[in-house]
């Protein structure tokens, strides 16, 4: 396989991630980012741990959704996040929702 092929396997895995993205994320409710992962959910439960000075979150997700291309099953029963950097969680307003139908110029 060539660099070629690599790159236009990525780039069409990319553009069918982000079609997927686009069908479910009037589903759900809640945007978590953590350093790592991209996830939709509609339920959640962060806690701040604190040890020795260290500061580290916990998050937990059911019925989420994550971003990984890589990933064959995207949805997911339960998640637990564990991380020592920032976590970013936002609520969703359905009028954001409205997203164009192909940004990339190909047809759906």
């Amino acid at each position: 396989m060539s660099a070629e092929d690599l790159e236009k396997y990525e780039t069409e895995m990319e553009l069918k991630l982000y079609r997927e993205y686009r069908d479910v994320v009037g589903l759900f409710k809640y945007v978590i980012e953590t350093e790592r992962r991209f996830y939709l959910t509609n339920d959640y439960e962060m806690q701040v741990h604190s040890v020795q000075g260290e500061v580290f979150f916990e998050v937990s997700m059911a019925d989420a959704w994550v971003w990984d291309m890589y990933r064959p099953a995207r949805f997911v029963k339960q998640v637990r996040v564990l991380t020592f950097k920032d976590v970013n969680i936002e609520e969703l307003n359905k009028s954001d929702l409205d997203l164009p139908s192909d940004e990339s110029g190909f047809n759906a």
